[in-house]
């Protein structure tokens, strides 16, 4: 057992650090199996070492939270935990989650620290790829950087793809027209812009063709100028479908691919252009890559114990993914 004692210099703030009845200690303690104790704006913290260490760093970032006047909820203390999580040290911690992302409607952080990473390289590189489980942020946080660079003038269109497969269900069996058959499956991506504009903002755009929202097979033989273009659920595509993609990129233009490499829903015996395209591209400059796991699944907690052990059981029976 292992113990540390500081003190935060400004009383009203810890006061709305520590939240109700200290219930955002308790939640920390709860997560990083502490005891954290606090008098006035003095705080004991008490553990293993690694823990107590990181329940420290995880309260510097709060405090430098509540400093800019965010408000610390459950998952703002969750967020800090994942952001400290693997030993980084508090000015690190600090840094990543003072990244953010500005819209019309809010403004968004990273809420662990491969988030934090995959903003930067987004921001650094012209094509990235996000791999990893649903839940962890990949599609939200493409999306926020593209309406971001948008307000900012940095780009003037923003492409939303998704290749019109899922779970071996067939379009041609669905009711309707093309645009009745395939927003199902972009719905994601209106419910992201959704969040991040107002809606009369979000359909304007779409009509004046300033943000498109298409399938896949719309992409073929254009080149996309001054755009963000973001492919989701990836791992759907076919080889020639994702060279295709891959080769629409124009000047002063950002790709993002995102995809789950367990969960292709492509025919059995088809290679996923996805991981195609990750062999093909390795170690090529200007392209980042950012793997995600069950540790950085920001939906419901049961959902990042669900990841995880259907990524224990695939490493144990098809190798490490």
């Amino acid at each position: 057992m292992a113990e540390i004692n500081f003190e935060l210099f400004n009383n009203t703030l810890v006061q709305q650090l520590v939240g109700p009845q200290d219930s955002n200690l308790r939640l920390l303690e709860k997560i990083l199996d502490v005891e954290i104790g606090s008098f006035g704006n003095k705080m004991n913290i008490k553990g293993s070492a690694s823990a107590i260490e990181q329940a420290k760093t995880a309260i510097d970032v709060l405090y430098n939270k509540v400093s800019k006047g965010i408000a610390v909820t459950d998952e703002e203390v969750k967020a800090a935990v994942r952001i400290t999580d693997g030993n980084a040290d508090s000015e690190t911690a600090q840094d990543l989650s003072n990244i953010v992302l500005k819209t019309k409607k809010r403004h968004i952080y990273p809420r662990s620290a491969t988030q934090a990473l995959y903003i930067q390289e987004m921001m650094k590189n012209e094509l990235v790829f996000g791999l990893g489980p649903a839940g962890t942020g990949k599609t939200y946080l493409a999306v926020a950087l593209a309406v971001s660079m948008m307000l900012e003038g940095k780009i003037d269109k923003i492409i939303l793809s998704r290749p019109a497969v899922e779970a071996g269900e067939n379009l041609g069996f669905l009711p309707g027209d093309l645009k009745e058959k395939v927003d199902p499956y972009l719905r994601p991506l209106y419910d992201a812009l959704y969040e991040m504009l107002p809606a009369e903002q979000v359909d304007k755009k779409i009509s004046l063709g300033e943000i498109e929202i298409a399938p896949l097979a719309f992409m073929r033989g254009r080149t996309l100028s001054n755009a963000f273009v973001i492919l989701d659920e990836a791992q759907n595509t076919t080889p020639m479908q994702m060279k295709m993609f891959l080769t629409r990129l124009g000047e002063n233009s950002r790709m993002v691919v995102n995809g789950d490499l367990s969960q292709v829903d492509l025919p059995r015996g088809t290679v996923s252009g996805l991981r195609d395209a990750l062999d093909i591209l390795k170690g090529t400059p200007n392209i980042g890559s950012v793997r995600f796991s069950a540790s950085d699944v920001v939906r419901h907690g049961l959902v990042a114990k669900i990841v995880k052990a259907y990524e224990e059981r695939s490493k144990k029976e098809y190798g490490d993914e």
